[in-house]
Parts: C-alpha cells; structure tokens; sequence
C-alpha cells in the first residue's frame, strides 16, 4: 500500500514541478532558455522538497529526511517535507529560505532569499503562516506563526510579520503594517 501512494505522490510531484518550472520561467528574467533552470538553486531545491514530501506522505520517513538533509547542505534551504506547498510556487535564489512543517503555500506565490514561514513557539497543531495565491515575499522576509496571508498580498523585504495579512494588500516594516490595500490591478498585472 506504501508503495502505490508513493507512486501516486511521485507522479504528483513531477506535475508540479512542471508547473513549478513554468512559474519559473516567466517570473525571473535573468533563465533566458529552460536549460538553464538545471542550475538554478532555488528551483533544485524545491524539486528537492517536493521529493521529500511525496516520501513523507507515503510513510517513508527516513527517506524522506535524508533527502530535506540534502537540500539544507547543497542548497542552504530547509523546507520541511510535512509542508504543503501547492504547484507553480518560484523559490527565487533559494539561499537561507525556511518553510515550517504546518506551514502552506498558494501556487503562483515567490519567495525570494532569506525568508522565513515559522512557528512562535513549540506548540501542537497548526502553528505555522497560511500563505494564500499568487503572493510576493521579498527578500529577507519573516513570517511567524499560525498566520493567514490573503492571496495576492506583498510582503516588504525585510519585514516581520505576526498578524494576518488581507488579500491584495502591500505590508512592510518590523513589525509589519499595511502601507497599500486593494492592489488588485497591479498583483494581477
């Protein structure tokens, strides 16, 4: 039985990394040709995560640590198998990123280097942000605790966010405030 929900989460997983790959391709302009996605560390290790996750969700869980292992030592991203990210997600440079295990992620979202989806404190049950569709997290970026990010929401560089995020709204600053809201025409733009 292990063994058919592996094979139906691998197949899973190479779905969204098409996806994955497209988001890629059309949000950073520096991949001039698919070809060059074979280098890229943000994309290598969310190919990496969404192997782990299809091993974890199938109970093979030492597998699945030894592969999230990797990818903290090749690529400097640890994005916990448990989380859920959906497909056609951009992990853009990849380094210093963190992703909890209660933590989810919308498709169309970007996370750039050095941001953070983590907990408060050590507690049972969802304790990591929600982060909705098509959302911008900039550089630097931390979001903590069981948070909800509406979709289409930016999330300045360097911010630190502790409270929910309405959809289509811009925030920035330690902590985070809204500075913009309703940037429908621009997120979609």
């Amino acid at each position: 039985m292990r063994l058919y929900i592996l094979g139906t989460e691998l197949k899973k997983a190479r779905n969204a990394l098409k996806e994955d790959r497209q988001a890629l391709l059309k949000s950073d302009p520096s991949i001039e040709t698919p070809a060059d996605i074979r280098f890229h560390a943000g994309y290598r290790s969310l190919r990496l995560y969404r192997y782990a996750h299809a091993f974890y969700v199938a109970g093979f869980r030492n597998v699945s640590a030894f592969i999230h292992f990797i990818s903290r030592v090749l690529y400097a991203v640890d994005i916990h198998p448990a989380a859920e990210i959906e497909p056609g997600v951009v992990v853009d440079h990849g380094m210093g990123v963190v992703i909890g295990s209660t933590a989810k992620v919308g498709s169309g979202t970007v996370i750039y280097h050095g941001v953070t989806l983590g907990a408060k404190n050590i507690t049972t049950g969802k304790r990591h942000p929600q982060v909705g569709k098509n959302v911008f997290i900039g550089a630097g970026a931390t979001l903590l605790g069981a948070i909800n990010v509406g979709d289409g929401a930016r999330i300045g560089a360097g911010s630190v966010v502790v409270e929910d995020v309405p959809p289509y709204s811009t925030v920035v600053g330690v902590p985070a405030k809204v500075v913009k809201q309703d940037c429908v025409k621009e997120v979609v733009a």
